[in-house]
């Protein structure tokens, strides 16, 4: 299974669960996994249509999956999947 961070700001709907445990086979099915079992997540990981939101960065390992097959990106049980949510503010 595939091991997926959760960011500090996302934990309070996963019961302060930092790792989860996810089997799937690509970045999609990691989030339907994960919206499935916590499902107040949703509204923060995916738009209306379903589509990840354009803040959400999502990692397989080092790698952007903006840069490899999106949500269509492969995910394999020795995967870490990071979720990391854009971070906008402050001064330049």
């Amino acid at each position: 299974m595939a091991t997926v961070i959760i960011p500090t700001p996302l934990r309070k709907f996963t019961g302060n669960t930092s790792r989860l445990q996810i089997h799937a086979t690509n970045v999609k099915e990691t989030v339907a996994e994960l919206t499935l079992n916590f499902p107040d997540l949703k509204k923060h990981l995916l738009d209306e249509q379903g589509n990840i939101r354009n803040f959400i960065n999502i990692f397989v390992g080092n790698d952007d999956i903006r840069d490899l097959q999106k949500e269509n990106t492969v995910v394999k049980d020795d995967s870490v999947v990071s979720i990391i949510p854009a971070i906008a503010g402050g001064n330049a």
